[in-house]
């Protein structure tokens, strides 16, 4: 229960990051908000099988929240962030298919925001 509060407080920081990240339009903040509203939902649900990589998704969610929503982006560090956070991902094609699907479109949608 405790990580699965972690996990939730950890994207709801990701959350507030991007509603208050003036470096993103209202139309990509939306649409990111979506995004992430979708990966709370998986992330929730294999939290009930297996805690600390779902811990590991979102902490590489945030931080490459971090960096896409920076005012100075540093595109190396982006790149870095997000490739951990595509990697967090690796081994669930089978099982968690949804999963891998959208943190590939965070990741995705993230690294396009630091252009």
């Amino acid at each position: 229960m405790r990580d699965r509060a972690m996990i939730e407080d950890t994207l709801q920081k990701i959350e507030a990051r991007i509603q208050n990240a003036e470096s993103i339009s209202d139309d990509k903040r939306r649409e990111l908000v979506e995004l992430l509203g979708k990966l709370k939902a998986e992330v929730a649900s294999l939290s009930r099988t297996d805690a600390e990589q779902a811990r590991s998704i979102a902490g590489f969610a945030e931080l490459s929240a971090h960096e896409a929503t920076r005012t100075e982006k540093n595109p190396e560090l982006l790149s870095h962030a997000v490739g951990g956070l595509s990697s967090s991902v690796q081994g669930f094609e089978e099982s968690h298919p949804k999963l891998v699907q959208i943190v590939n479109a965070v990741s995705s949608f993230l690294s396009n925001l630091g252009i």
